[in-house]
C-alpha cells in the first residue's frame, strides 16, 4: 500500500481492529504489526515469537490486509481456524473498512477429504468386499432406523448436508467418527472433477475452492500448504504473503504429508477394487505379489530398515511392477455392466496408484527417506517411508517468490530462533547467500509478568525415571503437590501408560475427582476441568498444546519427566544420526528440541490471563541436574525457579487458599 496523506497508519488501523474484537492494544502486538508490516514492504522472511495474551492474529491481519495484496493464513488447529473466520476477519473486516475504503474478501480452504461429497452421499461408495455400508444403512432404515453408532452417524451427515452452506467436516457439531467420515467423502485422487461429477455444480470442494479464487485472505491449514508445496501442482491460489501460525507444528505436519505408507490391508483394498474391472492375467498378477507381501510382513519386525532385506525388496517390486500394470489397464478399461463406471474406476485407480508410488518410493531407496516396520496390536503390520529432513524442501518451496511470516507462542528454544529456523531450511540468522533465505527473529514478548505469576519447581530430590520404572517416589511426590493445591491440577504425561498409572494412584489417595484422558471426549474433559476447581485432568500429548483454562481452575500443571522421543522411534533415531555424522550434536538438535518444544508448550498451559497464578512442577531431576537442563529452561516461560519442596507446597496452599476466599466472596 503506497502511502499518502490522506491513508491511515498502521496504528490508526490496528487501534480499530483491535476495538472492534472488544480488546486493548498491547506493546508486544504494537510491535508484530510493525515488523510484519515491513517484512511484507520488503519481501523479507520473519519468525516472531509471540506469548499467550499478546493478540498476535490481529498483529499479523491488520498488516497483510492493509497491504492490498493477497494472503495465506495457515493454521495447526480447528480452534484458530474458527476463531479467524467466525470471530477476527469479520469484525477486523468491518473497522478497517470506513479507513481503507474497501472491504476485503475472505475464504477458507482445505483438502477436498475435509468436504463432503454428494455423490458419494447419494450414489454411495463403490462397493468392495468390506464396504456396502450405505446398503446396510438403507436397510436399517427401511427396517424402522439405524441402531449403530455408525447408522446414527450416516443418518445424521444426510440430514447435515441438506442444510450446510459449506460441506465442511469442522462444520458438522458434534462431529463422526473417520469410518462415518469416510464414507461421505473423497480424497483427490478419487474425485470424478466436477465437470464429470453428476453433482459438480453443487460441489462443495469446488465452491469453496471458487471462493478462494475471489478472496483476498484465505485461511487453510499446514496439510494443505504442504500439499501445496510437495504436489507440484498448486492447490492454492497465488499469492503474496504466507502467514504460518503455530508454526511450531509446520515440520511435524509437513513430515506427516510426506510421509507414505504400505499395509497388507490397504494392498488387499486396491486389489478388489481394482479386480472388478480388469483382466483376469492382470488381476492375478496383484493379487500373487499382494499375497507375498502380506506373508513377509506377518513376520516383519518393528524398526528401521537401513537396508532393505533381499526378499522383502523382490516383494515390493513384484508390487510397483504388478501396481503400475494395473493402473495402466484400469486406465484403459471401460465396462458398462460395472454400475457407475467413473466412481468405481477413481476409486481403484487412487487405491492402486498409491500401492505403486510407495512401492517404487521404497524400492528406490533415497539417503534423503527413512524406512521403517511399525506393528500394532489392533492395525497389524505396517511399512512406513518418511523425509529425513524436510528443510531443504521446505528452503526451495516455502520461501520463494513471497514474503513469509511465522509465529507461534514458542518459536525460541534454548534462547533463540537457530533450532526452529534450522528445521525450516533457514541458516542461522544474519547468514544467508544467495541459495539461503534472508530472515529475522523477532520476540515480542508476553503482556505477563511470569516471574511474579508463576514458580517453575523441578523436584531434583526424586529419583531419574527409567523407562520400565514404576516412579513410587514420583507418585508420592504428585499426590502431594495435587493435595497442597485442593486439586486444579493439569497432568501432562510423557505417556498414556504413565497418565493411567498416575491417575488409578490418586484416585485411591485423594478425595476429589481425576479426570483422564480417553474415558470421555477431550472437549467435555476440558468442560468439566474448567468447571470444577476440585478436579484435575490427566493425559498426553494433545493436553501439552491443547489446553486454555484461564483462572483459578488450572494453578498447577505437572510433567511427569523430560519429554524426549522414544530412543527406538527409527526416525528421530535417523535424524540424529544424520546430524552427528554432519559433525553436530544429535541429541541436541533433535531429541532435546523436540522436548523443548513440548515443554515450552506445556508450561504454557498456565498462565493465560494476567490474574493468573500457579506452578509448573517437573517431576524429572535431569532438569535441574543434567547438562541439557539449562537448555530446556530457557525454552520454558521465565518463572520464578525453586527445587525448594517446601517452598512450592507453602505457595500452592497460598494460591488455593486466595482462590477458594474469592470464590467464597
Amino acid at each position: 500500500m503506497t502511502a499518502t496523506s490522506e491513508d491511515p497508519t498502521l496504528t490508526d488501523l490496528l487501534h480499530a481492529a483491535v476495538t472492534a474484537v472488544g480488546g486493548t492494544e498491547r506493546p508486544g502486538q504494537v510491535a508484530m504489526a510493525e515488523a510484519v508490516a515491513g517484512a511484507v514492504e520488503d519481501g523479507t522472511h520473519l519468525l516472531i515469537q509471540a506469548g499467550t495474551g499478546t493478540g498476535k492474529s490481529l498483529g499479523y491481519l491488520v498488516p497483510a490486509i492493509a497491504q492490498g495484496d493477497r494472503v495465506i493464513v495457515a493454521t495447526a488447529t480447528l480452534a484458530l481456524q474458527r476463531q479467524l473466520v467466525e470471530r477476527d476477519l469479520p469484525r477486523t473486516v468491518e473497522a478497517l473498512h470506513p479507513l481503507l475504503r474497501r472491504r476485503p474478501e475472505f475464504a477458507t480452504l482445505k483438502g477436498r477429504s475435509n468436504y463432503v461429497c454428494l455423490h458419494r452421499l447419494h450414489e454411495g461408495v463403490p462397493q468392495d468386499d468390506e464396504e456396502g455400508l450405505f446398503d446396510q444403512f438403507e436397510a436399517a432404515q427401511a427396517a424402522g432406523g439405524p441402531t449403530s453408532r455408525l447408522g446414527k452417524d450416516l443418518l445424521r451427515l444426510r440430514e447435515w448436508s441438506d442444510g450446510t452452506e459449506t460441506g465442511d467436516r469442522d462444520d458438522l457439531t458434534p462431529g463422526v467418527s473417520d469410518r462415518a467420515w469416510s464414507q461421505v467423502s473423497v480424497s483427490s485422487r478419487e474425485c470424478l472433477g466436477a465437470t464429470r461429477c453428476t453433482y459438480g455444480a453443487e460441489c462443495f470442494a469446488e465452491a469453496a475452492r471458487e471462493r478462494a479464487k475471489l478472496a483476498e485472505v484465505i485461511v487453510t491449514n499446514h496439510a494443505l500448504l504442504a500439499i501445496d508445496a510437495i504436489e507440484g501442482a498448486p492447490v492454492l491460489p497465488g499469492h503474496e504473503v504466507l502467514i504460518v501460525d503455530e508454526a511450531h507444528e509446520l515440520v511435524s505436519r509437513v513430515t506427516g504429508v510426506a510421509t507414505g505408507e504400505l499395509t497388507p490391508g490397504g494392498v488387499n483394498r486396491a486389489v478388489r477394487r481394482a479386480a472388478k474391472i480388469i483382466d483376469e492375467k492382470t488381476a492375478d498378477q496383484l493379487q500373487t505379489a499382494a499375497e507375498t507381501f502380506e506373508r513377509l510382513m506377518e513376520l516383519a519386525l518393528p524398526g528401521r530398515l537401513e537396508e532393505l532385506p533381499e526378499d522383502l525388496g523382490y516383494a515390493l517390486a513384484a508390487l510397483r511392477d504388478a501396481a503400475r500394470a494395473t493402473f495402466t489397464a484400469l486406465g484403459n478399461t471401460r465396462d458398462s455392466s460395472v454400475g457407475d463406471e467413473d466412481a468405481v474406476r477413481k476409486q481403484a485407480l487412487a487405491s492402486v496408484e498409491t500401492v505403486q508410488d510407495v512401492a517404487e518410493r521404497i524400492v528406490q531407496g533415497s539417503e534423503f527417506d527413512v524406512v521403517w516396520c511399525e506393528r500394532h496390536d489392533r492395525y497389524g503390520a505396517s511399512l512406513r517411508v518418511a523425509p529425513l529432513s524436510v528443510s531443504g524442501l521446505l528452503r526451495e518451496k516455502l520461501f520463494v517468490d513471497r514474503s513469509v511470516v511465522l509465529t507461534s507462542a514458542t518459536l525460541k528454544l534454548g534462547g533463540d530462533f537457530n533450532g526452529v529456523g534450522a528445521s525450516l531450511g533457514l541458516a542461522p540468522e544474519g547468514e544467508h547467500g544467495e541459495e539461503l533465505p534472508e530472515w529475522k527473529g523477532l520476540d515480542v514478548g508476553s503482556p505477563f509478568d511470569y516471574r511474579k505469576q508463576g514458580i517453575l519447581y523441578v523436584a531434583q530430590h526424586l529419583s531419574p525415571p527409567g523407562r520400565e520404572s514404576s516412579r513410587g517416589d514420583m507418585l508420592d511426590e504428585l499426590a502431594e503437590l495435587v493435595e497442597a493445591a485442593g486439586g486444579r491440577t493439569l497432568g501432562l504425561f510423557s505417556s498414556m501408560r504413565g497418565a493411567q498409572a498416575a491417575a488409578e494412584a490418586l484416585r485411591g489417595r485423594l478425595d476429589m475427582p481425576i479426570l483422564l484422558q480417553g474415558e470421555e471426549t477431550l472437549g467435555e474433559l476440558i468442560r468439566t476441568f474448567a468447571g470444577d476447581a476440585r478436579t484435575c485432568l490427566f493425559g498426553t500429548l494433545s493436553l501439552w498444546q491443547g489446553v486454555d483454562v484461564p483462572g483459578p481452575n488450572c494453578q498447577l500443571v505437572v510433567m511427569d519427566r523430560v519429554p524426549f522421543p522414544r530412543p527406538d522411534d527409527p526416525l528421530v533415531s535417523a535424524r540424529q544420526k544424520a546430524v552427528e555424522e554432519a559433525g553436530g550434536n544429535g541429541f541436541m538438535a533433535v531429541a532435546a528440541t523436540h522436548a523443548a518444544l513440548l515443554m515450552a508448550q506445556g508450561a504454557g498451559r498456565l498462565v493465560r490471563a494476567t490474574e493468573d497464578r500457579g506452578v509448573v512442577a517437573v517431576l524429572d531431576p535431569r532438569l535441574a541436574k543434567a547438562r541439557y537442563g539449562s537448555f530446556l529452561r530457557a525454552s520454558m516461560p521465565d518463572f520464578w525457579y525453586t527445587t525448594d519442596r517446601n517452598q512450592v507446597r507453602r505457595s500452592l496452599a497460598a494460591i488455593d487458599a486466595a482462590a477458594r476466599s474469592a470464590a467464597a466472596s
